[in-house]
């Protein structure tokens, strides 16, 4: 272990922090793809990574957590329902109050699993494909 720790720690010295995430990775990767594969594992310790977060307690979606300033948020927000816009704007400011009171919400009241879904990731990644064959007719 310990020259495990210090072979990581001269990488992360002489390499810089980046550029050894980026040795890991690959090895990281492949060890956790059959276990990914299977559901089992990665599948517990991700639901325990959601559940300890703690943005559920607030009735928050993971999705809501994305900024806005990130590329074609802003356009895939107005691409939202107004009912869907309003309900992601009440769970932030809903949020943001709890946490000025340093309180969450009832059990009974937080986010499940099942609610939990991905509805502005799908339209991100559209705005993006449009800007990028924007970005490819545009530089022809």
């Amino acid at each position: 272990f310990f020259f495990f720790f210090f072979s990581f720690s001269a990488r992360v010295q002489h390499l810089g922090f980046s550029m050894a995430f980026r040795a890991c990775t690959p090895k990281l990767f492949a060890v956790a793809a059959p276990l990914r594969a299977s559901g089992g594992f990665m599948q517990s310790l991700s639901e325990w990574a959601k559940n300890a977060s703690g943005y559920r307690k607030y009735g928050l979606r993971a999705e809501d957590l994305i900024m806005e300033e990130g590329e074609g948020v802003k356009e895939a927000i107005s691409r939202l329902t107004p009912q869907e816009q309003d309900d992601r704007y009440f769970r932030m400011k809903r949020a943001m109050n709890l946490s000025l009171k340093h309180a969450y919400l009832p059990k009974d009241q937080w986010t499940t699993p099942e609610e939990d879904v991905a509805y502005l990731t799908p339209l991100i990644k559209q705005v993006q494909a449009e800007n990028a064959q924007r970005l490819k007719y545009d530089s022809q």
